[in-house]
């Protein structure tokens, strides 16, 4: 037998210990095995392993997720297309359509040229939602495929690791956890962990490892405590013991600047029973044998999570005085836990069935597309599909009894919206448990709302609820509601708050120039008209703040283009250089141009250069404390020469920043995160004690403008224990 039949025998194998081995079709996985051998040939991964390594391990984890002999096949052949010169028609003709489409829906976009790396991870994640509506098989290859290239990134370049990482943290380990696939979910978390900040992930696995015998005595006895206790009462149960997984350990660890000590859920049993009566049985023996730790119990059976998830958890301590988790549920329920979507296939016996559950856990991805579509640039589709895959959230009841799930800091202006839009438009406040609340209220897991709502002809929204919404969904809605309901009003507000941030930012022209300037910015903002544009900002549809690092360029150029900009009476308009930093000055060819150190500017700072001697031009603030203040009075003003930024470069620029915060564990590791979280490169980092015993963070990051980084220092502010953020 060949290496490759020894492949081929392996898959089969596994098919064979699966519970409905009977029902897949063999020779079209076998028929699949070798196109996909044949197709990849002598390829060979970053590792030097074959490439056709890579399917085959994809494959297999497809089997053990209980998937159809079509995704099987698809999982073989998911990179043929986009690595091989097979084509999808291909694929159609040999296969047949449906696994042709599986393969397209899995097939990435990296071969479309698209005007950045983001705005091709973009275009991907966006493709892979459209595909996964149509058939949600696309979505369990794919995250079959990144769990694989996950367990063998090693071999990737560092800067390599930590993109994927942070994007399986952000983007499939949600997926894995509104499909309920839990086994999945934790392994990319772990993984992802593992090269996001692996000084933590080795002290938490190292402190799991010393307390791994403790820990297996201690969930042992615990396990034959309860099997004596409850066998009492409900004879078939099965027990199983369990360590958090690392990070969840991390989590709790690094963001709630816990101790290890500090955590409840650490050590956790499942009991699993025949019916659901056993369940509420068995947690009466639980809270009778052990102390239950109040606030601590949560019945997800009467209410099941979004992805269908049923168990009921209690946290006790027992005589030893340590804490520990209690799952309680029955064997279908912990199927729908392990396996999520899986279990349940519906493709299984080859025909679609009318699956009520089945079709309410697909809401959330049609969800995801309807919000997505509003979304204006890539970063914006980016967040927004972040946002609505936060894998945190409560659950909160309508009077009617109705459950509505919200990512955590939701307010009752969410709750409104996810119940309906004309709900959240005559909204006029809320009750809580009976009594009224401000709109400003965050909703938490269990509380009953009831909206109050007017029939008032014309009422709608504020404008400021927009600041109070954190859900995409809600915000979209609002802005509809003022496009479509307010335009005189929109236009007006839009005309204002551009004249109030040209006026902040000193941007002056003549009517007449205003009008082209404006008409300019309205056209690369795909507005018909310079009322769209206005409208557009009235209601939110475009955000000044955002917009105007943009528009100060194009003034820049507009001064340049039709009014040179003079230094003095005597200076004549000059002829351009352009420095590697992406500076030009007036005047000079061929000459260095470099970037003081006194003042490192960075894109968005107001510019001037100092022509020295020997050295080239030295480019500084304008309000540099080496600047003079008046450039005509200075000894040599000659020396003194205009320089601007090209608005065309996409250098990224050294800038160091200041942080002062309290001296607690946990505060690099987070600002650290959340650098790496906005994709902002470190240069360098140093902390230390300061006198008053708080804490001084000196960090080195590279970024892309000023706004870029007044937007960093905002995010830094914000972070649990920072006093200041200064720009050095």
């Amino acid at each position: 037998m060949t290496d490759n039949e020894r492949y081929l025998q392996s898959i089969l194998d596994l098919i064979d210990k699966q519970p409905a081995a009977d029902s897949y079709d063999k020779d079209l996985i076998t028929k699949a095995f070798w196109c996909c051998i044949e197709a990849h040939g002598e390829q060979r991964r970053a590792s030097g392993e074959p490439f056709f390594m890579h399917p085959i391990s994809v494959a297999k984890i497809v089997i053990t997720l209980g998937m159809d002999s079509e995704s099987v096949a698809a999982s073989l052949l998911h990179d043929v297309v986009e690595d091989t010169e097979y084509t999808y028609d291909d694929i159609k003709r040999e296969f047949g359509k449906s696994v042709a489409e599986l393969v397209d829906g899995v097939t990435k976009l990296e071969k479309i040229p698209l005007e950045s790396k983001e705005s091709v991870q973009a275009e991907n994640i966006r493709k892979m939602f459209i595909a996964m509506s149509h058939d949600l098989r696309v979505i369990i290859i794919k995250l079959a495929d990144r769990l694989h290239n996950m367990r063998t990134i090693d071999a990737m370049p560092e800067y390599k690791q930590r993109d994927k990482s942070r994007e399986t943290l952000e983007v499939f380990a949600p997926i894995a956890h509104r499909l309920g696939i839990r086994a999945v979910k934790e392994e990319l978390e772990d993984l992802s962990i593992m090269h996001l900040d692996p000084v933590a992930y080795h002290e938490i696995e190292k402190s799991l490892t010393i307390k791994r015998s403790q820990s297996e005595r201690f969930l042992t006895m615990i396990q034959e405590r309860i099997q004596e206790r409850v066998s009492e009462v409900v004879p078939a149960i099965r027990i199983e013991g369990r360590v958090k997984s690392i990070h969840g350990i991390y989590r709790k660890m690094y963001m709630q600047g816990k101790s290890i000590d500090e955590i409840y859920d650490i050590y956790a049993v499942r009991i699993i029973t025949d019916t659901l009566v056993n369940c509420y049985n068995i947690l009466g023996v639980i809270h009778d044998m052990a102390r239950p730790i109040p606030g601590r119990f949560k019945d997800y059976i009467s209410t099941p999570k979004p992805n269908l998830y049923q168990s009921l958890h209690t946290t006790v301590i027992g005589r030893e005085g340590i804490p520990y988790e209690v799952q309680i549920r029955t064997e279908e329920m912990h199927r729908t836990a392990e396996l999520g979507v899986a279990a349940h296939w519906k493709y299984k016996d080859g025909v679609i069935k009318s699956d009520v559950k089945f079709e309410e856990r697909l809401k959330w991805i049609r969800q995801i597309l309807d919000n997505q579509r509003e979304a204006d640039d890539v970063e914006e589709l980016v967040q927004t599909i972040k946002t609505d895959l936060a894998p945190e959230e409560i659950f909160a009841v309508t009077p009617k009894g109705d459950v509505i799930n919200l990512p955590i800091g939701s307010t009752v202006i969410d709750f409104a919206f996810a119940i309906h839009s004309a709900v959240g438009t005559r909204m006029t406040g809320a009750k809580v448990d009976g009594r009224i609340v401000p709109i400003t209220h965050e909703v938490k897991t269990g509380e009953l709302i009831e909206i109050l709502t007017s029939n008032q002809v014309g009422h709608g929204p504020s404008r400021d609820w927009l600041n109070i919404a954190k859900t995409t969904q809600a915000r979209q809605k609002i802005r509809a509601w003022f496009k479509k309901e307010r335009r005189p009003e929109n236009i007006a507000n839009g005309r204002t708050e551009i004249e109030r941030e040209f006026a902040r930012n000193n941007i002056r022209l003549s009517e007449v120039d205003m009008e082209k300037f404006l008409n300019d910015l309205a056209v690369k903002q795909r507005c018909n008209s310079l009322d769209d544009f206005f409208a557009a900002i009235g209601y939110g549809g475009i955000l000044v703040s955002k917009l105007m690092p943009r528009v100060k360029d194009a003034y820049s150029r507009f001064q340049k283009t039709d009014k040179p900009v003079e230094l003095s009476n005597n200076t004549q308009t000059r002829k351009m250089a352009k420095s590697s930093d992406g500076v030009v000055v007036e005047g000079i060819d061929n000459c260095l141009i470099k970037l003081s150190r006194c003042c490192s500017p960075i894109p968005g700072d107001d510019l001037i250069g100092f022509i020295t001697r020997g050295h080239g031009v030295s480019i500084h603030k304008r309000d540099c404390s080496n600047v003079p203040t008046d450039i005509t009075a200075a000894a040599e003003p000659e020396r003194w020469i205009p320089a601007y930024w090209d608005t065309s470069d996409t250098t990224r620029f050294d800038s160091t920043i200041t942080i002062l915060g309290l001296n607690r564990d946990g505060i690099v590791a987070d600002v650290s995160i959340l650098l790496g979280n906005l994709h902002v490169s470190v240069h360098a980092i140093m902390a230390k004690e300061t006198k008053d015993g708080n804490c001084s963070i000196i960090i080195t990051i590279g970024v892309e403008s000023r706004e870029h980084l007044d937007n960093v220092i905002t995010r830094i502010k914000k972070l649990n224990g920072v006093f200041s953020v200064e720009r050095s």
